[in-house]
């Protein structure tokens, strides 16, 4: 565990999560990658519940496009690690990008939530 070793690339000055990758605002940081910093929800929904956001800034997933290859792998591989490391994998767990306000998506920066711990229901929300 350790704190972003780097600023933020094309980080919006008004964006939570671009703050905490540059370390400008505290958060529980789990993995600290090339392209990817992964940190406790401060608000979870299960007993593991994280954040997985790219260093650089990106909307939300409907901006992604194929240059974001390296990146989505990244989250993906950096997603598996959390969730071994938290005790999940073998139970299961949810992985999930919102995308807009009917989606309950609150903060402008692409993220993937990591969500596992107890069982869950479907459909969600």
């Amino acid at each position: 565990m350790s704190g972003p070793s780097g600023p933020a690339t094309g980080s919006s000055a008004s964006c939570p999560f671009c703050d905490i990758v540059a370390g400008r605002r505290p958060a529980r940081i789990i993995v600290d990658g090339t392209l990817v910093v992964a940190f406790r929800d401060i608000a979870p929904v299960a007993p593991t519940h994280v954040l997985l956001v790219p260093r650089a800034h990106v909307p939300d997933a409907s901006a992604l496009g194929p240059e974001h290859a390296d990146l989505l792998a990244e989250m993906a591989v950096v997603a598996r690690k959390v969730a071994e490391a938290d005790g999940v994998a073998s139970s299961g767990y949810r992985l999930v990008f919102n995308v807009g306000p009917d989606s309950g998506n609150s903060v402008g920066h692409l993220h993937l939530h990591l969500v596992g711990g107890r069982p869950m229901a479907w459909p969600p929300g």
